[in-house]
């Protein structure tokens, strides 16, 4: 359902976006900077050079003993030793999960089409909560899309744990003005691209590891008829993952879909954010049991749990991460 949007998306982005936010990173990071700006302070009125420079040297190894308990916690993470791909993991929710795993403890590639600078941000938000992650691009929907992702995650990893197949493309056409381009190029982003990027992931992926789909709530509802062609894409990959879980459960490799709703995102800032776009957002909210729009922390934690040991046993489902829209 994040496919309700004005207009199509890039090849990179997620249905929806977000970042998560540490809290205890957050403060910790105050109180460096409030360190710093006590010894500027103190240059500033004339105050004893040694004791500026002490001040500025206690504040750097604050910095640097937060860094360090930042990550000792990641490497002790529940998902430490693994490595994890997120396709469109540049912004969206797969900006939000690829921090999320990140922070689990997990090395993770930032997937981007096209906007290598915000797979680079993404990337460098992991490293400073003491995380591991590095970009590698491949615009889907292309020829080739699944090699050419596969050849620049080989140079950087030996091996994959946990695949994310978030990248998709929406579309804002009503079936009567979908035309056969359109048509072939959500199909070849949302279904074809998953499909053989997953085919070709099976060299790489170890026994027990985690395949999670992302679907989407309309595949399932006709709550958005006019994005119609949106939401087959989204079913053939429910499809998929139902079938591809009786595939790989030999090697104990779970495979599931989840579904978000609609959420608030930078791609749908321009109907959701701001006092203009109050109504819509009231209305987004109403069609949730919980009263809310989601957030990309929402649909991570989703996944995390999936990629987790504790999704060992979980295995062919789709996991309805829409706040109750479809109840």
């Amino acid at each position: 359902m994040g496919a309700m949007k004005k207009t199509a998306t890039r090849t990179e982005t997620s249905p929806e976006t977000g970042t998560d936010t540490d809290t205890t990173a957050d403060t910790e990071t105050a109180a460096g900077m409030r360190a710093d700006a006590d010894a500027d302070m103190g240059r500033d009125a004339g105050t004893d050079a040694g004791s500026s420079t002490d001040a500025g040297a206690r504040a750097r190894t604050g910095r640097a003993e937060r860094a360090a308990r930042a990550g000792a916690a990641v490497s002790a993470g529940r998902l430490a030793g693994k490595t994890a791909l997120v396709t469109g993991g540049s912004r969206g929710i797969g900006r939000g999960i690829a921090e999320r795993l990140g922070r689990d403890g997990a090395l993770v590639a930032v997937h981007y089409g096209t906007n290598e600078a915000a797979a680079k941000e993404t990337v460098a938000a992991i490293e400073r909560s003491g995380g591991s992650a590095f970009a590698i691009g491949a615009e889907l929907g292309r020829p080739g899309d699944a090699r050419a992702l596969w050849s620049a995650f080989d140079a950087h990893a030996d091996g994959l744990d946990i695949l994310v197949n978030n990248a998709g493309i929406g579309t804002s056409r009503p079936f009567a003005d979908t035309d056969e381009a359109e048509f072939d190029r959500l199909f070849a982003v949302n279904a074809k691209a998953p499909y053989f990027i997953t085919q070709l992931a099976l060299e790489r992926l170890r026994d027990g590891g985690r395949i999670i789909n992302i679907s989407s709530g309309v595949s399932h509802a006709a709550v958005l008829p006019d994005i119609m062609t949106y939401a087959m894409t989204k079913g053939a990959l429910d499809v998929f993952t139902r079938n591809l879980s009786k595939v790989l459960g030999p090697r104990g490799i779970t495979v599931n879909a989840v579904a978000p709703g609609i959420v608030d995102t930078d791609v749908n800032a321009a109907w959701l954010r701001g006092e203009e776009n109050r109504e819509a957002r009231e209305g987004a909210a109403a069609m949730s049991a919980l009263g809310r729009v989601g957030t990309v922390e929402d649909i991570a934690d989703v996944v995390a749990f999936l990629a987790a040991p504790d999704g060992r046993w979980v295995t062919g489902q789709w996991i309805d991460a829409t706040g109750g829209s479809l109840a």
